[in-house]
């Protein structure tokens, strides 16, 4: 169902992509995806700082 939905969308007009892209906001705005959000967030927080791991500090961190 994804990829026929990704073909769709690609196939709609701009005014009808804005009306999708509003109805996607609305649902992240729910209750259920804030954590999700937040997490995002603070995520991007992490990025933009510099805070994150590289993939030779995961393996270090590990242990292996």
């Amino acid at each position: 169902m994804a990829v026929s939905s990704a073909n769709i969308l690609e196939r709609l007009d701009q005014e009808d992509k804005e009306k999708v892209s509003y109805f996607i906001r609305l649902l992240l705005n729910k209750s259920k995806y804030q954590l999700l959000k937040k997490e995002l967030a603070e995520r991007r927080k992490e990025v933009q700082t510099g805070e994150t791991l590289s993939h030779e500090d995961l393996w270090k961190q590990m242990n292996v």
